[in-house]
């Protein structure tokens, strides 16, 4: 077995997770969690989005979060953007990381934006082209890069492309997404073995939900290949709203204890990020998906 001696983790709880909750977490709470989390050794985080909050009302209070928080000068502080108009309101912000996400399946997409994968791949390209120019961070992620809610399996090929293309505009990390976690190891080896084999200058990461359990096994499959960049969510909070049967991402904690595990550094502290879960507790109504947090007297 071929493993790193060192994985990133970005923290995507207070953003991909938090947006699916139904009661709104009031701000100051939502600014406690993030300054908790940026306590832990975590180094990146997408923190909020600027979103219509019609859409997502969860994050209608993204600026006030950002502009509340503790900043850690070693902490990336990402927002996802849909669109132009959500590039200016972050820009106001004062972010300097943006993440942006287009959907490999077209259905899917106009779901999401109401747009075809090609139409937001125009919109976004002229948001990447400013944002490049004000030395923007750019966080490009393609989303159902292995299935789709809708349409099924999603060709291989046109994800390839699409690493292709995000390259071509100008990003400087490319995400490949389940969105809905229903790949598999296999699938999942031989897609990051492709992407890699492109060999692109933007870095490869990957995004895995756990809706049929298999989070962890297609972390250890996309390690197999060559990533060492993953995306987590505290609890395994998560989900999207527009996907139907989605569950939440693989859970950060889950993820850290597995890597510590098998002697791969995270440079996280396991302890501290089981205590961020306590205060994510009170304001979930649901079961929160992560195993570690059950298991009595859990330490790193």
């Amino acid at each position: 077995m071929s493993l790193p001696d060192k994985v990133e983790i970005i923290e995507v709880g207070p953003r991909d997770g938090i947006q699916n909750e139904f009661n709104f977490i009031p701000t100051e709470k939502k600014i406690e969690l993030i300054n908790a989390l940026s306590k832990t050794g975590i180094k990146r985080m997408e923190a909020v989005s600027f979103v219509h909050p019609k859409y997502v009302p969860q994050m209608k209070d993204a600026n006030e979060v950002l502009n509340g928080i503790e900043k850690s000068p070693s902490v990336q502080y990402m927002a996802l953007i849909p669109n132009k108009k959500g590039y200016d309101r972050a820009i106001e912000s004062g972010v300097n990381s943006l993440s942006l996400v287009v959907g490999a399946s077209d259905s899917f997409n106009l779901k999401n934006v109401k747009m075809s994968r090609e139409q937001s791949i125009t919109n976004l390209a002229t948001v990447i082209e400013k944002a490049k120019a004000n030395d923007i961070f750019i966080r490009y992620s393609i989303a159902t890069a292995f299935w789709c809610p809708f349409e099924g399996k999603v060709d291989a090929d046109l994800v390839l492309k699409m690493v292709e293309e995000a390259e071509m505009l100008g990003a400087d990390e490319i995400v490949l997404a389940d969105t809905i976690g229903r790949a598999n190891p296999k699938q999942v080896f031989e897609l990051f073995q492709a992407a890699l084999s492109l060999k692109t200058k933007s870095s490869i990461s990957a995004h895995f939900h756990d809706t049929y359990g298999m989070a962890l096994g297609n972390v250890m499959a996309a390690l197999e290949a060559g990533i060492t960049r993953f995306d987590a969510s505290i609890g395994g909070l998560g989900g999207c709203p527009f996907a139907p049967g989605a569950a939440g991402n693989a859970a950060t904690e889950d993820l850290v204890f597995m890597l510590h595990e098998m002697g791969i550094d995270t440079g996280i502290d396991l302890g501290q990020l089981l205590a961020c879960i306590e205060l994510l507790k009170p304001f979930t109504n649901r079961e929160l998906t992560g195993h570690l947090h059950k298991v009595k007297g859990c330490q790193s």
